[in-house]
């Protein structure tokens, strides 16, 4: 049986920490002056990038950090202050400001760097990706958090080829507006993980 409830989640998780919203301007700064044929291609690439980036950490990063010596609660609680972090500074727009800052350090194609890492696959995506798997052990949990993340780089795709549009008509105000809307709910998101870290850390410290 599908688990609804850890279908939303995850898509709200993967929606909110990628940003999808948030990525369309960039990219369009990013790509200036280049041909909607070359702008595709990097779209492409980003995305396809990414979405392997974030595979491979769904599929190995519990293993990494059973490696390490580092256990899934403590994981959790860790992810969780990054993701309250990441919230904190799409509240106080300090994520766009250090988005700007990198995309300006960009190459010719900017496809796999800025754009797949780190905005795309930036750290919290990727403690996003480890902590859903995590939460859904087996193939089938690394199949649902496969396919949201594919869902949520699709809907970036999308953006990326209307970016130009998106942008002149919600103006730089209403990316504001949404993007510390999805802010407020990345917060309530990252307290949830870290209380799900600390509860489960609670339950392995009593089987002790």
């Amino acid at each position: 049986m599908i688990d609804t409830a850890f279908l939303i989640t995850a898509f709200v998780t993967m929606f909110v920490v990628i940003d999808p919203m948030g990525m369309a301007p960039l990219f369009v700064a990013l790509t200036q002056g280049m041909t909607r044929q070359r702008r595709r291609a990097i779209a492409v690439r980003s995305c396809v990038t990414g979405f392997l980036v974030l595979l491979a950490f769904a599929a190995f990063g519990e293993k990494l950090l059973g490696f390490v010596g580092i256990s899934m609660p403590a994981f959790r609680v860790a992810g969780g202050i990054l993701l309250f972090i990441t919230a904190l500074d799409m509240l106080f727009e300090r994520r766009t400001k250090r988005r700007e800052d990198t995309s300006e350090e960009h190459g010719d194609d900017p496809s796999v760097f800025p754009l797949a890492i780190p905005l795309i696959a930036g750290p919290g995506a990727i403690a996003s990706v480890i902590l859903l798997t995590g939460q859904k052990p087996g193939l089938a949990g690394l199949g649902i958090v496969a396919g949201i993340t594919l869902a949520v780089l699709l809907v970036v795709f999308l953006l990326f080829l209307a970016s130009g549009l998106l942008e002149r008509a919600l103006g730089k105000t209403g990316i504001t507006v949404v993007t510390r809307l999805l802010g407020m709910l990345l917060a309530a998101l990252s307290v949830q993980f870290v209380l799900d870290g600390l509860r489960a850390f609670s339950f392995y410290e009593g089987l002790g």
